[in-house]
């Protein structure tokens, strides 16, 4: 990763684990800062010659830390992907759900 960054902002994360994420180098965010829905990857050297990946989360209120995968090998994205998929899938749900109470409430009170 860069020294100029921060990590990777995922863009899209695709049902199969074997196909590629999508991500964009992301500098410009500082901690507890990622929009909403957002999922960073961050990563640095580990013990050994494995790599120390983590995942932050961006709420309405906070930044959350989702994950931390220590000492991962060659091509990481098997291991990180089933997380990453399910929360962004979970987040997006919540999302419609929220905002289909938003209304519903609205439309009560009328």
């Amino acid at each position: 990763m860069p020294r100029s960054v921060r990590g990777a902002l995922l863009r899209r994360v695709p049902p199969h684990p074997a196909q590629p994420i999508h991500t964009v180098w992301i500098s410009n965010v500082k901690p507890g800062q990622l929009p909403r829905g957002s999922v960073l990857l961050s990563w640095k050297p580990g013990l050994g010659d494995g790599m120390d990946v983590s995942a932050h989360l961006g709420l309405t209120s906070a930044e959350v830390l989702l994950a931390n995968w220590p000492g991962l090998h060659g091509d990481w994205t098997p291991v990180v992907h089933p997380t990453v998929y399910e929360v962004l899938g979970l987040h997006a749900a919540l999302s419609v759900a929220t905002d289909a109470l938003r209304l519903a409430n609205h439309l009560a009170t009328r």
